[in-house]
């Protein structure tokens, strides 16, 4: 009988619901904040677009938004690398605006990386990339885990998911 394969994918998806209730949560914090009170605070977080604009009255509290916004995202298990700073600019009212796209999948060039890494190993298990997702398949669960470990520790642009460990 031959032994059993074990197989885990990888990927960047990124939970949209827990991302929405991640950004309600930071809203209420800041609408309660008394070094916000009178002064434009907003977070707008497009689903769609998979966008996400922050928009205050200084380069300071812009900072201090999205700082309460990563403390939320971090409480809910949420990818900091979710988020990629598109552009800094000047908003209506002499506001300050700042656009962020949100990373829900992995880049072709990232995902051969990855691939790259796991063959450094030299441990006896596949690598496929599967479009939207990297399948590692083995017949030791130890070696997966090995892997997964391995790229934990490595910088990625893309906030990395491991699932579907079988």
């Amino acid at each position: 009988m031959a032994a059993k394969e074990h197989s885990f994918d990888i990927s960047a998806k990124l939970d949209m619901q827990e991302m929405k209730n991640a950004v309600i949560q930071a809203q209420k914090e800041v609408d309660n904040r008394y070094d916000f009170k009178g002064l434009k605070a907003e977070i707008d977080f497009n689903q769609g677009a998979k966008t996400l604009t922050i928009i205050s009255s200084s380069d300071n509290k812009v900072d201090a938004i999205y700082d309460i916004l990563i403390s939320k995202m971090n409480k809910r298990g949420l990818s900091i690398n979710s988020l990629d700073e598109a552009k800094k600019e000047d908003s209506s009212g002499g506001n300050r605006k700042y656009s962020y796209s949100i990373i829900d999948s992995i880049k072709q060039d990232e995902a051969k990386k990855i691939q790259v890494e796991i063959k450094n190993l030299k441990l006896k298990v596949k690598a496929v990339n599967q479009g939207d997702e990297i399948r590692v398949t083995g017949k030791n669960i130890d070696d997966l885990q090995t892997i997964m470990k391995h790229l934990k520790s490595l910088e990625f642009k893309s906030p990395l998911v491991f699932d579907n460990f079988k």
